[in-house]
């Protein structure tokens, strides 16, 4: 099921771009869509480790707390 609180994040890259990544990420057993959250995620630890960690809005906190309490009651 589709989580309710993913933002959707739209990108253009050009033709080639876009077959080295979908190359890349069947090479590694993921979808484009996987690829591009794993490269994301990637990014941001690397980022963390050298710079410290980024400290999410209350606003962000309350909304994921919101939905683990929502998926704990189904």
């Amino acid at each position: 099921m589709r989580n309710k609180l993913n933002k959707h994040l739209g990108i253009e890259i050009d033709p080639a771009l876009h077959y080295k990544l979908h190359y890349i990420a069947d090479y590694e057993g993921r979808s484009a869509n996987g690829q591009i959250l794993y490269l994301i995620r990637q990014c941001i630890r690397t980022f963390e480790q050298t710079d410290g960690e980024i400290e999410l809005p209350k606003e962000v906190l309350q909304k994921m707390e919101e939905l683990n309490r929502e998926k704990r009651g189904k």
